[in-house]
């Protein structure tokens, strides 16, 4: 399941400027190129997946609104062929940042039961001889 569309993209950036970033014909088709938005979208779940992939089971049944947000905001980003406005350079950044924080557990998504267990770590180790006290090796001490 994706985490965007090209519906949503629209929706949230305008008809307009998606047809600028992707209509890519010479002479120009007038139309949203709807295969360079899908390639931008698997590039963005790609790499949504990949910051998730440590801390939650994939694919997701749901896509919570925090991660719908931030995949148009890598999404648009990966539209660009060229440098992109600095507010969507900005926007992209951020979108990062708070992907390594879910990664780190900082931020948490409100996805029910799909966090995994945490591993046993957080116990001692010991791995040490066994030692019987007896009358024998305590005589001196008694």
């Amino acid at each position: 399941m994706p985490y965007t569309t090209l519906a949503k993209l629209t929706a949230r950036f305008g008809q307009r400027l998606l047809l600028q970033l992707t209509d890519r014909a010479a002479p120009p088709a007038g139309v949203v190129n709807a295969a360079i938005v899908d390639q931008a979208i698997a590039d963005t779940d790609g790499v949504i997946d990949g910051y998730l992939a440590g801390r939650y089971q994939l694919p997701l049944t749901d896509v919570p609104p925090q991660l719908a947000d931030l995949a148009l905001t890598i999404a648009i980003y990966k539209l660009h062929p060229f440098e992109p406005d600095p507010k969507i350079r900005s926007d992209y950044e951020q979108a990062l940042k708070t992907l390594r924080e879910i990664a780190s557990g900082v931020f948490r998504l409100p996805i029910a039961g799909l966090e995994p267990a945490a591993l046993n770590d957080s116990g001692v180790l010991t791995n040490d001889r066994e030692r019987p006290f007896t009358e024998d090796n305590l005589k001196g001490f008694i």
